[in-house]
């Protein structure tokens, strides 16, 4: 039988495994699809923009039903959206199955975090960034699988089939030790801290969507903008230009791996604060270094620094709506995951927007400067946590 924690762990690489499969074909689609750049761009939008719809509306979902019964049922949409994704035959049809399998994502990345959390409040250890380290390493195999098939002359449509039936094969092994979180009905009435304030009225929800959001623009520049930064400002070539990008995602999800121990020993506050630094620094020296040895180490801060940002948010989300009967944070966790996405939307555009006006190094020195905002963000967050909690023991002894 699967570990719940090691069957959380899985979910966590298939939705990596999800990304991880598709993104690298687009290549192809565009070429079955006959698209434009710009027809394509707005095709790919529609990821992202399912993604953000969903998420807002997930924690609901997870309330009534439950987080393992929302992992099943957006997963199974995910891989049956796959060889749709993988056969478009137009555009419009590419940009549909992207936001259907965008909301599809949006809602498991959801669910998989309550998930999570409900495996740290149960093993009362901060394993969050080794779940998030699951999906670094599903993204990574699911690259590298998809290299394979394109390689071997596979269509999309014959990859993406593949890589959705193995999807519903690890699903089904690991449904079942999955936390099965009790529905809304069986809670607690006890109220979540912050006398149960919607988490839009809350400061300190804002400030860790603040944190994943810089968390998001950072991870989004670096994947999307890297390899061109590195042929245009440091001059390598285009298949070196590629690894910066690997390493990035290499170096993190290693530093996922130590996170639960560096959360445990440091506290969330120092490890997020210490992660804006490194990856402040990193990026910041990939963009100014005019050495292509500067630009790939700055990666490689930057993919360190970045490690812990969005678990850890996440994680502290997940605290903020716990009940005294140990449920609640449903609600807290969709509310910083869907401003995080926006991050993942906007990003890259305003990067782009910049570098256009500027250079792609100056576009770098925002990036890092906004990762470096993390540190204020979520030491205000930490502050703010303290005084709810503090507020929360005051009204229960009155």
């Amino acid at each position: 039988m699967v570990s719940q924690r090691f069957a959380v762990i899985l979910v966590f690489a298939l939705n990596g495994g999800a990304l991880g499969s598709w993104a690298p074909r687009v290549p192809a689609l565009a070429d079955q699809t006959d698209a434009e750049p710009g027809a394509l761009g707005l095709a790919l939008l529609g990821a992202s923009v399912g993604m953000l719809l969903a998420a807002a509306v997930t924690g609901r979902l997870v309330e009534w039903f439950g987080a393992r019964a929302v992992i099943a049922g957006s997963t199974l949409v995910a891989c049956a959206l796959l060889p749709g994704l993988g056969a478009a035959p137009s555009v419009p049809l590419l940009g549909a199955a992207l936001v259907g399998l965008g909301a599809s994502v949006g809602m498991l990345d959801v669910a998989m975090n309550v998930a999570g959390v409900a495996v740290e409040r149960r093993v009362e250890r901060p394993v969050m960034p080794i779940f998030h380290a699951g999906f670094s390493f599903g993204a990574l195999v699911g690259s590298g699988a998809a290299a394979l098939a394109a390689g071997h002359g596979w269509s999309p449509a014959r990859h993406l089939t593949v890589a959705a039936v193995v999807a519903v094969a690890v699903l089904l092994a690991v449904l079942r030790p999955l936390p099965g979180v009790a529905p809304r009905a069986a809670h607690s009435a006890e109220p979540p801290p912050a006398a149960g304030a919607v988490p839009i009225r809350r400061p300190a929800l804002w400030l860790l969507a603040g944190v994943a959001l810089c968390s998001a623009i950072a991870e989004g520049a670096s994947s999307d903008w890297s390899a061109l930064l590195m042929v245009t400002e440091h001059g390598v070539g285009e298949g070196a230009a590629a690894l910066a990008f690997s390493v990035f995602s290499l170096a993190m999800a290693v530093t996922r791996l130590a996170g639960g121990w560096t959360h445990a020993r440091f506290g969330p506050t120092r490890v997020l604060v210490g992660g804006a630094v490194c990856a402040g620094g990193g990026l910041l020296a990939a963009a100014l270094l005019p050495v292509a040895a500067a630009g790939y180490a700055g990666f490689v801060l930057a993919g360190a620094g970045l490690a812990a940002s969005f678990p850890v948010a996440l994680s502290l989300a997940g605290e903020a709506g716990r009940r005294g009967d140990g449920t609640g944070g449903e609600r807290e966790i969709a509310f910083v995951t869907a401003i995080a996405y926006t991050g993942f939307l906007a990003g890259p555009p305003l990067i782009g927007g910049i570098a256009q006006l500027t250079s792609l190094s100056t576009s770098f020195v925002a990036v890092g400067l906004i990762a470096a905002l993390i540190a204020p963000a979520a030491t205000a967050a930490g502050r703010s946590l303290a005084r709810e909690r503090a507020a929360t023991r005051c009204s229960g002894r009155a």
